[in-house]
């Protein structure tokens, strides 16, 4: 009997060993891991990465963890050289394999989503030009409010408005709503239903090719593509997914 519990009182032991080393192990794993996607996608600050599954230990002897969570922030969108940031990337990670050193790591299957806040989404407008929420209706159909001084937008993009057709278009303004799609998994694209009909001739056009424009994320994990868009009240948020995900590189 005495011996039983000794046996007992060793396994128990051996057990809080092996628990202890092994929260250890996925710690620093977790960090060295951050650090080397930081480096190879040139991040402005560390990604938060979770290693899910118990034990790790076995899932790093075997060379493939069963699931990664990763957040990431300091990613960036650029429309016509205007950079904006993106409020945060998120992606889920299944049956990672892993090189030596977490040197490589790319998972068979993965989530992604990530999230622009309109007042970045504004930045990314034409200058003088502002996005917002477009109300419960609109929002529905994926469209956002787009709205500014027609002269301020006009002339923002560089189309020269002479002292006579700023007389003409006065406190005018641009509103209105702007339909998000997405494109090839990583551009947002940003198309006006209706444009204010204008007193000058090719006017209209000009103001189109202003209001229409792409936004492309950059700084996803490779092989995800963002397939779905809603729009919020507070800004616009996307998701997707994809096969043979790389995260270090």
């Amino acid at each position: 009997m005495r011996a039983l519990r000794t046996l007992l009182i060793i396994a128990v032991v051996l057990g809080g060993l092996f628990t202890a080393a092994d929260r250890l192990a996925v710690g620093f794993a977790e960090s060295e891991a951050a650090d080397r996607i930081r480096a190879s996608r040139q991040l402005a600050s560390t990604p938060e990465v979770s290693i899910h599954g118990f034990p790790f230990l076995t899932q790093l002897a075997g060379g493939e963890l069963h699931e990664v969570e990763v957040s990431m922030a300091g990613i960036t969108a650029t429309a016509d050289g205007r950079q904006v940031d993106v409020t945060e990337v998120r992606a889920k990670l299944r049956g990672v394999r892993i090189g030596s050193g977490f040197s490589s790591a790319v998972a068979g299957s993965a989530e992604g989503s990530a999230r622009i806040s309109y007042e970045d989404l504004s930045e990314a407008a034409p200058e003088g030009a502002v996005v917002g929420y477009a109300g419960a209706e609109r929002a529905a159909k994926g469209q956002v409010e787009l709205r500014g001084r027609l002269v301020e937008v006009l002339e923002g993009a560089g189309v020269p408005v002479p002292g006579a057709v700023e007389a003409l278009l006065g406190d005018r303004e641009v509103s209105t709503y702007s339909t998000v799609t997405l494109v090839e998994g990583s551009t947002v694209r940003l198309r006006a239903e209706d444009l204010p009909e204008l007193p000058v001739p090719g006017l209209g056009e000009r103001l189109r090719k202003v209001v229409d424009y792409d936004l492309e994320i950059g700084g996803l994990p490779t092989g995800i593509e963002l397939d779905t868009v809603r729009a919020g009240e507070d800004g616009l948020s996307f998701s997707g997914r994809g096969t043979d995900v790389t995260l270090t590189g």
